[in-house]
Formats: C-alpha cells, structure tokens, sequence
C-alpha cells in the first residue's frame, strides 16, 4: 500500500498517510462507510449532486466540530449541494455530535470499520487510525474540483476556496 509522509504532521510530528492521494482532475473514488443508521453509504448514492467531502480526524475535538459546524451553516446558503463530514468515529458519537450541535444539513459517516475512503483518498493516518483534515469537492459529473489536506491537523482548511469552487459549479 502507498504511504506519503511529510505532508501531513499532527501535534507538528510529521505522521503517514496511507494509499493513493486524490488528485484535481482525476474521478471522485467510490467509497464505502457506515451511515448513523448502522447501514452502508456510499458516495455513489450522491451521484449527479455537487459534493463536499470534509474529512476530519475526531468530532470530539474543537477543530473538527467547528468545521462540521462551519458546513453545515453553510449548506442552506448552497442549494442542491450534498455535504458529507467523515471520520473514523463511530456511528454512535457522531449520533450524539450531530443532536448535542444541531447538525441537521450534513450527512455524517463513519470510515471506521473498513476505512475505505482513507484509504482510497490517501488519508489514513497509518500511526492513529485516523483520518487526516481535508476538504474535497466533487462536481455532478465525480470529478474532483478542489483538494486540500491540511497540513497541520489541528488547523483548519480555507472553507472559502472550497466554497467558491463550490459556488462556480452551481
């Protein structure tokens, strides 16, 4: 399996990320994970639909929940634009996220049984088993328009490029 390292640190420790990094221009890769139902979802499922994928490592951290937050205060201003945060939480904790912080126009998922979209994305963190903070936006046609991965974890993404990437496709 790929790993990249130095790209990502957590804490200012450079950490390893596992698989095939996305890339602007290539097709968005079909994912598996666990919906808060206990069921699976895939991407696929959003098909045709403008998407916002913001992985983060944990909502139990204060980055995470201010991103997850800042996207879904974001989603009514949007219109038809699906939002998925992911992350290797379990379903149970983002249930409990999602109702303690009103979240209500972000569908939340779970990469934590298999972690197939870090791994198919490039953003398992080999060391924590956890996913690294990024923002990817996929056009109606799964193709990847934005992608950032924060460099330092404990940051936050630039929530405006992505959204004006957003803004030009619909």
């Amino acid at each position: 399996m790929k790993r990249t390292s130095n790209l990502v640190t957590f804490g200012g420790n450079p950490v390893t990320l596992m698989g095939k990094m996305v890339k602007i221009g290539h097709n968005a890769k079909n994912f598996y994970a666990v919906g808060a139902d206990l069921k699976p979802v895939s991407l696929s499922e959003y098909m045709g639909k403008v998407r916002i994928i913001s992985s983060v490592p944990s909502v139990d951290t204060g980055v995470c929940a201010a991103q997850t937050r800042r996207f879904n205060q974001e989603a009514a201003k949007l219109g038809d634009v699906q939002i998925i945060t992911i992350s290797c939480d379990l379903p149970f904790a983002l249930n409990r996220f999602c109702a303690a912080e009103g979240i209500d126009k972000v569908v939340t998922v779970s990469d934590h049984k298999e972690t197939d979209f870090g791994i198919k994305y490039g953003l398992l963190i080999e060391e924590l088993r956890l996913l690294a903070r990024s923002v990817i936006v996929i056009d109606r046609d799964d193709t990847v328009r934005y992608f950032e991965v924060v460099k330092e974890i404990g940051n936050e993404p630039d929530y405006e490029k992505a959204l004006a990437v957003v803004r030009d496709l619909i």
